[in-house]
């Protein structure tokens, strides 16, 4: 087995990252082994240099890669190297130096509230058939909850405490918490399951299924998504994680405590909730502007 191959058994057994994740690190790996045996002619992690990453990094640079997609690649390259180090495998880390390239933030896209509501409150944008009432359900999942796709994917019925109105999910590294959910999604799941095992005559192992009971896939879950937002919003961008992002931004903009978001979306640090902050600002910016006599003097 090649270091390469010990490295994402490692990600996949024991980080226990997600399956989309570890074909990235893959992905990225696997690209800086066959520019280093290309330049090199043969890749050995001992003779990786500082100079070695610096090369891949301008050649990522001259093929328009942006910013963030390089960053990423570069950490898997780091991330490779702290793993063969904590193996003995290497002394130092060649990676660990190299420079790189600025990252703009990017503030998250989100759907604003009225249009949520108009596509979960009027009657008319969803279908009464089974996949109609499964489509508003998973919107409603995930404007209500703000879990990932994996984690709705995962869901089984008896994640869901109704009468308590909380769901429990497994998130990044088997992490599990728990979420409280508008009471509403009570009755739409009432409805579903009936629907559901209408359709089936039996019931399935997970709670979000097919047509012919398969568990739903994530080309369908970004079908659904694309095509329930495209009703109510022009946004560029239709995704499950818009969904999350809304999810965030309307929790902060009704004064929501950051830490409390933090904890309700899965986050292992507050860094990456308080990106969500920099939106809300924007809003309170413009709310002052608006409202205040000298606010558009006060740029």
């Amino acid at each position: 087995m090649s270091y390469q191959e010990s490295f994402i058994n490692y990600l996949k057994y024991e980080k226990r990252y997600s399956p989309h994740t570890v074909v990235a690190y893959k992905n990225d790996l696997d690209q800086f082994v066959d520019f280093t045996t290309i330049v090199v002619g043969e890749f050995h992690v001992k003779e990786v240099s500082l100079d070695t990453v610096r090369g891949w990094l301008l050649h990522l640079m001259e093929q328009g890669l942006t910013p963030r997609s390089i960053h990423r690649k570069v950490t898997t390259v780091k991330s490779f190297y702290n793993y063969l180090m904590r193996e003995e495998i290497v002394d130092s880390n060649p990676a660990r130096n190299v420079t790189l390239p600025k990252v703009r933030k990017k503030l998250p896209n989100f759907v604003d509230e009225q249009s949520l509501n108009h596509l979960l409150d009027d009657g008319n944008i969803f279908d009464d058939d089974f996949t109609g009432i499964r489509n508003k359900l998973i919107i409603a999942l995930f404007y209500g909850t703000g879990i990932r796709l994996a984690e709705l994917i995962g869901l089984k019925e008896q994640d869901i405490n109704q009468k308590e109105k909380l769901i429990r999910v497994l998130g990044k590294r088997q992490k599990e918490r728990i979420i409280p959910y508008p009471v509403e999604i009570n009755n739409l799941l009432n409805n579903y399951v009936r629907a559901r095992d209408e359709l089936l005559g039996y019931k399935p192992v997970n709670l979000l299924v097919t047509e012919k009971g398969k568990k739903v896939y994530e080309k369908l879950i970004y079908r659904v998504v694309k095509s329930s937002l495209s009703k109510v919003t022009l946004l560029e961008k239709k995704s499950p994680h818009v969904l999350r992002h809304t999810y965030a931004t309307h929790l902060l903009n009704k004064g929501a405590d950051l830490n409390a978001v933090k904890e309700l979306l899965g986050h292992s640090n507050l860094a990456a909730t308080q990106v969500y902050t920099h939106t809300t600002f924007e809003k309170l910016r413009d709310s002052y502007k608006q409202a205040h006599p000298r606010g558009d003097k006060n740029n």
